[in-house]
């Protein structure tokens, strides 16, 4: 480490300098001095001069350049580097610098952070970037949760794993649900998967069951011709119905109300997802279809139905990008 010595001249004015390049024909070198004022304004000035070497002498009375900055522009400087290096440095083409530092001590903080929702949702709230970046980053958001998806149902996971994705993915339920509530707890002896807030502002039930394993979607008999729901899929819905029958039973409980936020119950609706059904014929799917029917409150979808549904989503998400780029406005 080389201590730099402040020399002041015969005026009081402190300088330093600094040797920034010694060549064989150019000499240049940058020196800072400070002019004291009476009061406690700051004057530092920076000049910046290159000078020729003919004959290993450097020749100071008649720079090849000389560039000096006042107060004003040597901090403009200051702050147009500290800004600028490092993203140009690294190769970022496009940044954006921000100028208020608790801002940008937040955003230090907050891109340090693992949950990508509460990113996205802080770039939104403070206008970071145009809304147009905003949707192409849920878009590949997206297209990245479906990738991930199709690779899990390759495996046999647990629940476990699938409550998780459901979690930290629930626009893949659609546009019938806007939010999953914190608390899962319907009371001591009832834990549902999710409790969710729909659309019209009340309480829904998700129960997610695994799509493979040992549970089967239908019996591998029939009865009179007929498909028949697998005894393994009737205790599902039996238990999803009993999580429908309990969170009424809550719903004017206060603790139940603080838990999930006071939202409302009021003839609460429950999605099961069960099963797979991507090798369904004619049959399975009217048999299904017929199924489903015959529940006023409960809806019943595998596996391949979420995943459908997410690629239609992703879909129209697309067609409606690419019709508002055509158009010039933005999306949503």
């Amino acid at each position: 480490m080389k201590i730099e010595k402040i020399q002041t001249s015969q005026s009081g004015i402190g300088h330093l300098e600094k040797i920034l390049k010694n060549g064989i024909r150019v000499f240049t070198k940058a020196v800072f001095w400070k002019i004291p004022h009476k009061t406690s304004k700051e004057d530092i000035s920076l000049k910046i001069g290159r000078y020729n070497k003919p004959s290993g002498t450097v020749e100071t009375e008649t720079p090849r350049s000389e560039l000096t900055l006042d107060n004003e522009e040597f901090q403009n400087l200051l702050k147009f580097i500290s800004e600028n290096y490092a993203p140009l440095k690294d190769g970022v083409k496009n940044y954006i610098a921000i100028d208020d530092p608790q801002l940008a001590n937040s955003l230090k903080v907050l891109f340090g952070n693992d949950d990508k929702k509460r990113v996205l949702n802080f770039i939104i709230k403070n206008n970071i970037v145009p809304n147009d970046i905003v949707n192409g980053i849920r878009f590949q958001e997206k297209k990245k949760a479906i990738s991930e998806f199709e690779e899990k149902l390759k495996d046999d996971h647990v629940e476990g794993v699938w409550q998780k994705w459901f979690s930290e993915n629930s626009w893949v339920l659609g546009s019938e649900f806007v939010e999953v509530l914190g608390d899962r707890d319907i009371d001591t002896d009832n834990i549902s998967d999710y409790l969710m807030e729909a659309y019209d502002g009340f309480l829904d039930i998700i129960e997610i069951k695994r799509p493979g394993g040992d549970l089967q979607f239908w019996f591998s008999h029939r009865d009179h011709d007929n498909l028949v729901p697998h005894s393994d899929l009737v205790k599902a819905i039996t238990q999803t119905a009993n999580y429908i029958y309990e969170v009424e039973r809550e719903a004017n409980s206060i603790k139940f109300l603080e838990r999930t936020g006071h939202v409302p119950v009021v003839k609460p609706r429950a999605v099961l997802i069960y099963g797979r059904s991507k090798d369904w014929g004619a049959d399975q799917k009217r048999a299904y279809r017929i199924l489903n029917s015959s529940y006023h409150n409960i809806t019943i979808l595998t596996y391949d139905h979420v995943l459908a549904r997410a690629k239609r989503i992703l879909e129209t998400s697309q067609a409606i990008q690419k019709d508002t780029d055509q158009d010039g406005d933005i999306a949503f």
